[in-house]
This record gives structure tokens, C-alpha cells and sequence, in this order.
């Protein structure tokens, strides 16, 4: 099922990760065109080019945007809550959307929780979600390595990065080390002192981690460096992440920046803005990619990954991009509309 989806992973990576979000705008802009309206005959996905996509802020263009979609694809960071705080209004039009008859899924690239991580968390917000209906990048990162048969290797995986992406290992039974029991970890600085890597580790994965240090950093690159054939999967390239709703936070492309700069190599990337989720998504429930609707915060990320992949694409302005960002001459990712928030979607 995610076979395509990893291909496409894996050529990203030979191209060296994922593309400048700039390049990817401006290799697709030739065949886009701007809709005339917002009509669900018009609405086609990946079509807008124009500098000035269409705020969705009534009743009646949120009809006609809801009118065209089956599903909806949120991400979560920025879009649902900030931090561990919920964004007003989201239970009513979680509730209103699924009374529509619209189908929701939830996608995010923070891969310090599991899918179930993440269910936990849903419901001490008061959100009642389905297992199935959430997709994180720690199982992205899992999926991956067994759709290449890395468990029939008989090699083991480092983590850089929380809980997540460990428990995501541990159902598929795969081996691993690193995570959260190398937080506090150091290195001497003494004549003949070294640091020994596991010989059978065969992949290092990157997640988000707060606990980050030399020692984790310097086991990766002796990994990735020393061990013939060892893979390297970045859960995402995010540049800022949502730790508290006080102030943006340095994201997993900062871990991840280390571990390139110390390798020169360029990681197998899962999460959004890869392919590897949305066709899991789309191979398993059989779903139409022209009636998707991807909700983020993130241009570089959530829009591009709508784009790339062929789904209508909404920009809220709850989380990372300020509508000044959005509307500036700068800014080539231009999504199809966007809202101050995902309540717009019920008129709220």
C-alpha cells in the first residue's frame, strides 16, 4: 500500500531530501491556473496560482468549499491546538464537519507520540476521535522500514527523538535503542577516549527531541558513517514547532541539520511533505484525491504536501504563518484558500 509512497520517499532522498518549497512552486506553475471562483465545479485541486488566494470568511464560501470535499486532512499542531492548549471552537466544528457527513483524519509530523500517543492526548482534550483516524510521522518512520523488509535484516535502529517513534517500533518488532534513555548522556574529553557504536544498527531515525545532546549526535554520525548501508529517516524537516502557545520553538529540522552536517548525507524523509502518508490514506480507505482537502499551518509543509499530491489545500492562520507572510510578494506556496481559523469552516 505504501509502496508508491516510498518510492517517491526514496527518489526525494536522492535528489537530496525534499525539494526548496520555492522549486517545487515554480516547476508546477506552468500547468496551474486560477479558479474563477470558489464553485465546487471550478474548485479543482492544485489549481491556484494567484498571488491572492480567497479568504474563506462567510457562510456561503465555506458552503461551497465544504460542497466539493469529502474528506478533510487536519494537521494538528497550530491548526487543532498550540501546545497542550485547544484552540477554541475546534470540538464544535470537529462536530459540525461529521454531521455534514465529511470524513476527518488527522495527520501531523511531530513524532514525539505514538498513534495511540496521540489518541491519549485527543482525549484529554475532550476530543473524540477514532484510532484510525490519526497518522503521526514516528508511524510513518515505522512503516517505512517495514515496507523495505528492514526487519528481516536481523539489524537494529538508533533513535534520535521521544516515545513515539520507540512504541511505533516495538508493534512492528522491530529492535531499536537510543530515545529518551540517552537524555542525560555524555562524552570525556581525555586522551584514548571514543565512543563505540552498535556494528548492527542499519537505520538511525531523527524525530523531534528536546533532550537532544553531543552524545546522541555522535553515536548517529558513527552510524551513518561506519556502518556499511545504514539508512537515514528524518520524521520531518519542520522548522518551528508548537512546544507551549507562548512562542514557536526550533523543530526537528534543527536535529536533523545536525545530523547532515556531520554525515553530508541526505535523510529518507516520511512526513509531510513526502507521499508516503496521504497514499497510505488513499490505498487503504480508497479515497478520491480530488475530493481531499489538506488544513494546515504550514506552507512549506502542509500546503506543499496538498499540492504535491494533488489535494485542495487550506492555509489557517492559527498557528506558524501570519496572513502578512501569506500575502507577500515573497511567498510562491500559495494554498487554494485559507481561513483565521478552521471555524471559519461552520461560519464561526
Amino acid at each position: 500500500m505504501l509502496r508508491h509512497a516510498i518510492a517517491g520517499a526514496q527518489r526525494m532522498a536522492t535528489r537530496g531530501a525534499v525539494a526548496p518549497a520555492a522549486t517545487l512552486m515554480r516547476s508546477t506553475q506552468s500547468a496551474l491556473r486560477a479558479p474563477t471562483s470558489l464553485k465546487a465545479s471550478t474548485f479543482t485541486a492544485g489549481t491556484t496560482a494567484t498571488a491572492t488566494p480567497l479568504k474563506v470568511d462567510d457562510t456561503a464560501k465555506a458552503q461551497s468549499l465544504l460542497d466539493g470535499i469529502d474528506t478533510i486532512i487536519f494537521d494538528c499542531d497550530g491548526v487543532i491546538w498550540k501546545g497542550d492548549s485547544l484552540i477554541p471552537g475546534i470540538p464544535e466544528t470537529l462536530d459540525y464537519l461529521r454531521g455534514l457527513g465529511k470524513t476527518v483524519y488527522f495527520v501531523t509530523n511531530n513524532a514525539r507520540k505514538s498513534r495511540a500517543g496521540y489518541k491519549k492526548k485527543f482525549d484529554s482534550l475532550g476530543l473524540e476521535i477514532k484510532p484510525e483516524e490519526v497518522l503521526s510521522s514516528s508511524f510513518a518512520a515505522a512503516a517505512y522500514l517495514d515496507k523495505i523488509n528492514f526487519k528481516t535484516t536481523g539489524k537494529s535502529v538508533y533513535v534520535i527523538g521521544d516515545v513515539g517513534i520507540g512504541e511505533e517500533l516495538d508493534l512492528l518488532g522491530i529492535p531499536w535503542s537510543g530515545g529518551v534513555e540517552d537524555q542525560g548522556k555524555t562524552i570525556e574529553l581525555k586522551n584514548g577516549y571514543k565512543l563505540d557504536q552498535d556494528k548492527n544498527i542499519g537505520a538511525v531515525i531523527v524525530g523531534f527531541d528536546y533532550g537532544i545532546n553531543y552524545y546522541k549526535i555522535q553515536y548517529a554520525q558513527l552510524c551513518l558513517n561506519e556502518n556499511p548501508g545504514c539508512h537515514f529517516i528524518a520524521t520531518n524537516l519542520d522548522a518551528l514547532t508548537h512546544l507551549t502557545d507562548a512562542q514557536e520553538w526550533a523543530g526537528n529540522g534543527a536535529m536533523v541539520g545536525a545530523i547532515k552536517g556531520c554525515t553530508g548525507k541526505e535523510p529518507v524523509v516520511v512526513g509531510k511533505p513526502s507521499p508516503l502518508l496521504i497514499d497510505y490514506l488513499v490505498g487503504k480507505y480508497n479515497l478520491k484525491k480530488d475530493r481531499i482537502l489538506m488544513v494546515g499551518d504550514r506552507l512549506d509543509t502542509d500546503i506543499v504536501f496538498g499540492r504535491e499530491n494533488g489535494l485542495k489545500t487550506c492555509l489557517t492562520l492559527t498557528g506558524v504563518t501570519s496572513e502578512q507572510k501569506l500575502l507577500g510578494p515573497e511567498n510562491q506556496i500559495v494554498p487554494d484558500v485559507y481561513v483565521d481559523s478552521i471555524n471559519a469552516f461552520r461560519g464561526a
